[in-house]
């Protein structure tokens, strides 16, 4: 796993009676002060549970929200203090804060077994800006550093890159399944490695584009980025969405495929409609004849056949980005094909978290995927051969 040391190198003799400070990703939605989806508590689950059954003192520290340095009751985590009580089987103590002298008590207060919630570390600032003395204030409370939150592996925040320089720091479980996962798809996959790449911005993954180009045996470009591309080689695209300051990195990109004889996959054809009213009708026309009055919102049924067939024979199939507005059901089957698709397929399937993850998980059918990045963001930083400083900073085996 990338030579980086996890827990499971750790004696556990070593854990027994320590003070162990895990950052992980319990920025969990909430509503009236109810969180409305566990997913990311359930995932921190089995790290924390490790280090409590091999009688740690844990001291847990998350974000959650962007209370951007202020304290904001209502980004409190306290709702996830119960919920981690509930998950653990333990009682969680809530910290006022996750600094200072107060926190510094209950810390020493605690016995082996016992579990400490800080508060929301970006409540200070100091958190986003990494500032020396706020870690240094961290990392006196522990005698060791667990970085366990994937979801913000790419941030060089003071919880997730800045401890790892004051204590010895070791990934959780999560981090490590995720970085075996992302990295086995992209460096060493079962063949025939098809990649899935759709969403509304080029900007946001033409990096993740280029670095795969070169690695799979079929690229499928879809979402609202395809227009880009479209574009580019001079087909019409209606009102479709484009960003056209782009169209040059898109140009470059297809002249690299051609030179590397790569197989890229477009929509053959398109639902298109006038706007996205309730009432507009829709129509599915061929990926040459989108009218000048109409935006593509879905790939068509050809197009369906078409991807669902290469997944049908793929050794690796890696999806990052809806293939239409999934949000809106009239233009969700294209998205929700592929989800099927995947699902029933005999290869090695990974999503990239965001979107994809949540088209995965509103069609049912998140069990039947080899695994689900909990980390959009930093997925697509990985993907895109950038290193994330939360893993960077870890200690090397």
């Amino acid at each position: 796993m990338l030579s980086k040391q996890t827990i499971t190198d750790l004696p556990a003799s070593d854990i027994a009676g320590k003070c162990v400070l895990i950052r992980v990703d319990l920025n969990v939605p909430l509503k009236n002060g109810v969180i409305t989806d566990e997913t990311r508590i359930r995932a921190s689950i089995p790290t924390l549970k490790y280090l409590i059954d091999n009688n740690a003192k844990l001291i847990i520290a998350s974000h959650l929200g962007r209370p951007n340095g202020e304290v904001k009751p209502e980004l409190s985590l306290a709702p996830v203090a119960k919920s981690l009580t509930k998950h653990l089987g333990i009682n969680v103590l809530q910290a006022p804060d996750c600094i200072g002298a107060e926190v510094e008590s209950m810390v020493s207060n605690l016995n082996n077994g016992d579990a400490l919630l800080l508060e929301n570390v970006r409540f200070h600032k100091e958190e986003e800006e990494n500032d020396p003395g706020f870690v240094k204030k961290l990392a006196n409370l522990a005698d060791m550093f667990i970085f366990d939150a994937f979801g913000t592996a790419h941030r060089q925040h003071a919880t997730t890159a800045g401890i790892s320089a004051l204590l010895p720091a070791y990934a959780g479980f999560l981090v490590q399944k995720e970085l075996e996962f992302l990295d086995h798809s992209v460096n060493n996959p079962k063949q025939p490695f098809v990649a899935i790449i759709g969403g509304a911005k080029v900007s946001s993954k033409i990096g993740v584009l280029k670095h795969l180009l070169e690695k799979v045996d079929a690229l499928v470009i879809g979402g609202a980025m395809v227009f880009t591309f479209l574009k580019a080689k001079g087909i019409n695209i209606g009102k479709s969405l484009c960003e056209d300051s782009k169209i040059p990195e898109a140009v470059q990109l297809l002249e690299r495929a051609k030179a590397l004889g790569a197989n890229i996959i477009f929509p053959v054809d398109q639902v298109v409609t006038a706007d996205l009213g309730d009432d507009t009708s829709f129509a599915v026309v061929d990926i040459n004849a989108i009218p000048d009055n109409m935006m593509g919102v879905d790939i068509g049924p050809k197009s369906i056949k078409e991807i669902t067939e290469s997944v049908k024979g793929a050794g690796t199939v890696l999806w990052n980005g809806p293939l239409g507005i999934f949000e809106i059901p009239r233009f969700a089957e294209g998205t929700f094909a592929v989800a099927k698709a995947l699902a029933s397929s005999h290869a090695t399937t990974i999503i990239g978290g965001g979107d994809s993850a949540a088209a995965i998980a509103k069609a049912g059918l998140s069990d039947s995927i080899s695994h689900i990045s909990t980390g959009g963001g930093a997925s697509l930083k990985f993907l895109e051969g950038t290193e994330l400083p939360g893993v960077a900073a870890l200690k090397d085996k």
